[in-house]
């Protein structure tokens, strides 16, 4: 299946890319593909991660929908890699804290799971994309604080994952930042 296209200029359209997104996430992990996805995804992002060689890896915890980058990571792991989990209050600029690997006990003040761990500052970072451009532009569900974090730590390589029914289009806004490398459950681009 060909990933659908969403043009998407105004930021106000942006809440509607979001819902419909969500709306065709759900029904295609329910399909024979969606259901595959996970496998393939992790396929190809295993090559990615050793190219990488990141020192200390930044993940997420996985809202539904979304690829588990810790259960990727705990059957894929490289050596010697430290991992951390961001951290989040309403309004606030989000933070990575150093992360065992361990089921985290505590939530953020989004209600998501997090490390409790001290601050850290991974060199690599797993992004999840609602919805990704051909540009390496993501679509997350509006509170913009990987953005925020990403443009605040410019070094740092992001690498976004999404699945290939999130590709999309839409108009860049200022606080966009470009992510290094897109992996899906079929293919591998930098923009």
């Amino acid at each position: 299946m060909d990933a659908i296209e969403h043009e998407n200029p105004l930021p106000s359209a942006r809440a509607a890319l979001r819902t419909r997104l969500k709306a065709e996430r759900q029904a295609w992990l329910a399909s024979p593909a969606g259901a595959q996805a996970p496998a393939g995804l992790a396929a190809q992002l295993a090559p990615v991660m050793q190219q990488l060689e990141p020192l200390c890896l930044g993940l997420y915890w996985p809202l539904p929908g979304e690829f588990d980058a810790p259960a990727y990571w705990a059957a894929h792991a490289l050596p010697g890699v430290s991992l951390a989990l961001p951290h989040a209050e309403p309004g606030g600029a989000m933070q990575y804290r150093a992360w065992n690997g361990q089921p985290p006990s505590a939530k953020d003040g989004m209600g998501i799971p997090t490390a409790t761990g001290a601050p850290a500052d991974p060199d690599v970072v797993l992004v999840p994309c609602l919805g990704v451009t051909r540009e390496g532009l993501r679509l997350g569900y509006g509170g913009g604080y990987f953005d925020r974090w990403l443009a605040a730590n410019p070094g740092v390589m992001a690498v976004g994952l999404a699945w290939s029914v999130g590709e999309c289009a839409f108009a860049a806004e200022p606080h966009d930042v470009p992510l290094g490398v897109v992996v899906t459950e079929r293919e591998v681009w930098a923009p």
